[in-house]
């Protein structure tokens, strides 16, 4: 009886760690695939104003063409950003992660999009700022307003864009609930239970 019971025992264990694998596999599968779309989002962004400001650079004078020097040169930095965030999810196997490091890596995400965020208003604000300088400047009031113009309009994208990815990648955060369900602590002991 005794031998019958552990069996089941342990045969019933090795199942609810098969499922929680497939689980946090799919969890990190996912998220992995977030950031893969996310970062084609801002590849693209940052590819077609690198083109755009290539293209029109040209067919403009003064604060305009500095507008467009901008933006094809903020977002070179935009499209290295990109393609590295890309490729460090490309890279990442879903499959050699464990709980702890799944949700470390979720966290680490989601801050580094709330915290991007705070960064697009510094950008913003300091577009701001250059632009009311032009006002004044004795020497270089059309970069001044150019760079000041673009740097908001980046900013204001980032923004959006970092808020989005961030409320996205969080929304995929609560996926990891069923593995944490049997989690508790009474302020003493840490434990795990299932539930039969």
């Amino acid at each position: 009886m005794k031998k019958t019971f552990l069996s089941i025992f342990f045969l019933f264990s090795a199942i609810c760690v098969w499922a929680q694998n497939d689980i946090l596999l799919d969890y990190n599968q996912n998220r992995l695939e977030k950031q893969r779309k996310s970062m084609l989002i801002l590849g693209t962004w940052a590819v077609g104003n690198i083109a755009a400001g290539a293209a029109l650079y040209g067919q403009h004078e003064g604060s305009e063409r500095q507008f467009h020097i901008m933006n094809a040169g903020w977002n070179v930095v935009n499209l290295g950003l990109a393609t590295l965030g890309y490729f460090n999810a490309m890279k990442t196997d879903p499959s050699s992660l464990g709980l702890f490091e799944s949700i470390e890596a979720q966290n680490a995400i989601e801050k580094t999009f709330l915290f991007n965020g705070g960064l697009d208003v510094g950008y913003m604000l300091g577009g701001l700022y250059l632009m009311e300088r032009a006002k004044t400047a004795d020497k270089n009031a059309d970069q001044l307003k150019g760079f000041g113009k673009s740097i908001v309009l980046q900013g204001a994208f980032l923004f959006v864009f970092d808020l989005a990815a961030y409320f996205w990648q969080n929304n995929h955060a609560q996926d990891i609930s069923p593995l944490l369900s049997g989690l508790y602590f009474d302020g003493q002991q840490l434990g795990f239970s299932l539930v039969f």
